[in-house]
């Protein structure tokens, strides 16, 4: 049936929050994009003056998207070529959605969206509504068809395998901005040790190159390995700046809430590193470099102000 304009309006007032909800279940904002879309289909073609509750509608046409979606990713998955990593999204994205509270702004962190990929749709969906969107419990299983006695308990059991992935406290965001800054100028000083001082003892570092840009599938684990890996990583060359298509500008700025490393080559992003920060050091240093999954950060980096880079590298 055809929209009035109340409708449509109705579904853009609420388009803001399901796709930072669908951003959060599928860790991409392409894929969210396209579940919002599918699920404004499902609006226009609902006798929309029948819904009693439009958002509480909207969210559970969205969710079970989410849920279908989530589940045959995991299928495609199998045949990634490397370590997927989420997409991640640059300050000011609306795709971000709401930083509030502490658990919001956590629930997008990168290193969250990362660990989300070790729980089960359904715990995923459950994390997301209920931490990061407050939803309670009853609500969050009509939206899930679960009875609320078993949200409850699915709710619990997401909160502890993210928490037992985040073993460390985090720091404040001015303190990690500084490490990170300290990170770059070890990484370019052509020498291990003041890396090695920077990292925790087990570090880890991931990339994500989809097959398309060279990254290593197997994490580099140990600060030691992982030191040698970033001052090979930043070493100039020949070789580099013509696989990335000249000479790359470094900036710190931020992403999924957090300081990250940003790096652009005429205009457009080729690279985002996130490093995930403790009082320790840093633990690890998870990087997207797949194009495909820069493209919104690039839209993004071009329609905004930044000052200037870091550094100048390749």
């Amino acid at each position: 049936m055809a929209l009035t304009k109340d409708h449509v309006d109705r579904f853009e007032a609420a388009m803001p929050r399901l796709k930072a909800i669908a951003y959060r279940l599928l860790g991409s904002a392409a894929d969210a994009e396209d579940a919002v879309q599918d699920t404004f289909l499902r609006w226009q073609a609902a006798d929309a003056d029948r819904i009693e509750v439009p958002e509480a509608w909207l969210t559970k046409v969205l969710t079970n998207l989410c849920l279908n979606q989530l589940t045959s990713a995991r299928a495609r998955r199998e045949t990634y070529v490397g370590r997927w990593l989420p997409e991640p999204l640059l300050a000011g994205d609306p795709m971000l959605g709401p930083a509030e509270t502490a658990e919001q702004r956590e629930s997008v962190s990168y290193a969250v969206l990362t660990l989300m990929e070790r729980l089960s749709p359904v715990e995923r969906a459950v994390y997301v509504l209920r931490e990061a969107f407050g939803y309670p419990h009853r609500q969050t299983a009509e939206t899930l068809d679960i009875t609320e006695a078993s949200c409850q308990q699915i709710f619990h059991r997401a909160k502890k395998h993210i928490a037992d992935g985040r073993t460390r406290a985090e720091i404040d965001e001015a303190a990690a901005r500084r490490i990170v800054e300290e990170f770059l100028t070890a990484a370019t000083s052509g020498r291990t040790e003041p890396l090695v001082r920077l990292l925790t003892e087990d570090a880890v570092a991931v990339g994500d190159g989809g097959g398309k840009v060279p990254a290593r599938a197997k994490a580099f684990e140990g600060a030691r390995a992982v030191a040698t890996f970033v001052r090979g990583l930043f070493k100039p060359g020949k070789a580099k700046r013509a696989l990335v298509g000249g000479p790359a500008e470094v900036h710190v700025t931020a992403a999924n809430g957090a300081p990250a490393v940003v790096v652009v080559v005429g205009g457009r992003v080729i690279g985002v590193m996130c490093p995930e920060i403790s009082p320790e050091g840093i633990v690890a240093l998870r990087s997207q470099v797949n194009p495909d999954k820069l493209e919104r950060a690039t839209r993004r980096w071009a329609a905004t102000a930044h000052g200037e880079p870091l550094l100048h590298i390749f």
